[in-house]
C-alpha cells in the first residue's frame, strides 16, 4: 500500500503474475494464439496507462481479466476476425497446459459462453457472483450457463467413455 491507501503493483510484477491467467482467458475467447498474445499486451498496456486505484491483489487481477475479456469480445465481433481462421480447438491454450486430459478437450468443445464460465469458476476460482459482473449478466444467467456446460462435459466425456 502506498501513503494514499491503495494498493501498487508494477507492471513487471502483474505480468510475473497473471500473464498466463490473461493469456489463457484471451486464447479461450478467440482460439488464435497470436490473437491472444496481443490481447495480453494490450492488457498490460491498458494497465500500465491505468490511473484509477486498485484496493489489492485480486482487484487487479479481476481488472486484467475483465480488460482481457472485452478486448477478446472486441475482437470476435469485429469484420477482421470473423474472416480469419481460427485454431483447432484441441490446440487450445497448448502453451499453456503441457497436459491435456480428457476433461481438457471436452470444455474446449463447449460453446464459448459456457467455456469462459467454467473457466473463470473452476481454473481461476472466481464465485458465481463475480462472474456476473466480469461478464455483465445475472448470477442467475451464469448459474444457468454453468448447469448447462456441466451438462454439456457429461454427455461429452460420457461419448469419449463409450467410444
Amino acid at each position: 500500500m502506498n501513503k494514499d491507501n491503495q494498493f501498487v503493483m508494477s507492471v513487471e510484477v502483474a505480468m510475473d503474475r497473471f500473464a498466463t491467467d490473461v493469456y489463457r482467458m484471451a486464447y479461450a475467447r478467440t482460439g488464435n494464439k497470436n490473437d491472444a498474445e496481443d490481447i495480453t499486451q494490450d492488457t498490460f498496456i491498458k494497465y500500465m496507462k491505468e490511473t484509477k486505484p486498485f484496493f489489492d491483489e485480486n482487484h487487479v487481477k479481476a481488472w486484467l481479466l475483465r480488460v482481457a475479456i472485452n478486448s477478446s469480445k472486441n475482437l470476435v465481433t469485429s469484420a477482421w476476425h470473423r474472416k480469419s481462421t481460427s485454431m483447432e480447438a484441441a490446440d487450445l491454450m497448448s502453451t499453456v497446459i503441457e497436459e491435456k486430459s480428457d476433461v481438457y478437450y471436452a470444455v474446449q468443445k463447449l460453446p464459448e459462453k459456457y467455456r469462459i464460465v467454467i473457466h473463470l469458476y473452476y481454473y481461476e476460482g472466481y464465485s458465481v457472483e463475480e462472474i456476473s459482473k466480469m461478464l455483465s449478466a445475472k448470477d442467475s444467467t451464469v448459474k444457468s450457463w454453468m448447469r448447462r456446460a456441466r451438462i454439456r462435459l457429461k454427455e461429452l466425456l460420457k461419448e469419449d467413455i463409450d467410444v
